[in-house]
């Protein structure tokens, strides 16, 4: 069974009590692996600032890595639901696809960004249960989106000739350059332009080659018809 299925913890029924504690030990967490990345952060200091001791923290998580897993699962669940829930609400693929890329850089890098640079890292550990747990949380994560895409290929919208995982990928991996950028470099853009210049290049290359065809056609003729008025 999965680790995202079955979380490791050790108290597999938990009281309202131990609930609270757990969600307690999960907020303080996440707060100090925001700030320290996995390497830096102990359980300790994790404890420390929950005001328990370390043994506490253990009887309800098996590791700091089951402890991180379950941060990083926990903040994943909490922006896939959003998705989830307003996506479908935005009328239009191409709004559709604006929303989310303005979405994402929002919650990566306006809201989140100890979090984004924790699973950008970490999703490239050696740990096969970590890397697994991350690469089904973004499963769902993106899900809203390939719905969308799915559904455009189907209606001639987007280009049928792309796998929609190289859609996806095309999507998510040039906000990734955006968002390393401003972590490493601290080049952060104003998320806005930014999300409209992406959209606006990825929607270019989503659409298919013969409505392209069309367009350019068509401003071509705009352009010779506006010398011509010029002319005259």
């Amino acid at each position: 069974m999965s680790t995202l299925a079955r979380p490791v913890r050790k108290r597999e029924v938990l009281g309202a009590r131990s609930e609270r504690r757990v969600k307690e030990i999960l907020g303080v967490a996440r707060q100090v692996f925001s700030e320290n990345g996995y390497e830096n952060a102990t359980t300790l200091d994790i404890a420390r600032q929950a005001g328990i001791s370390e043994a506490t923290v253990f009887s309800y998580f098996t590791s700091k890595r089951d402890l991180c897993m379950q941060v990083i699962k926990g903040w994943y669940d909490e922006i896939s639901l959003v998705l989830e829930q307003e996506v479908p609400m935005v009328e239009g693929t191409r709004a559709q696809l604006h929303f989310v890329v303005h979405k994402h850089l929002v919650t990566l890098m306006q809201d989140g960004t100890g979090m984004c640079k924790l699973v950008l890292s970490e999703g490239r550990s050696a740990d096969a249960d970590f890397a697994g747990l991350i690469a089904e949380l973004k499963r769902r994560y993106t899900a809203p989106l390939m719905k969308v895409l799915a559904a455009a290929q189907r209606s001639g919208e987007v280009r049928q000739d792309m796998p929609l995982p190289l859609l996806r990928d095309m999507v998510y991996g040039s906000m990734e350059h955006v968002l390393w950028d401003y972590m490493v470099n601290r080049n952060k853009p104003d998320i806005a332009t930014t999300a409209g210049q992406l959209t606006d290049m990825l929607w270019t290359a989503f659409v298919p080659v013969e409505q392209s065809q069309q367009k350019l056609a068509q401003f071509r003729e705009d352009v010779a018809e506006a010398l011509r008025r010029l002319e005259n």
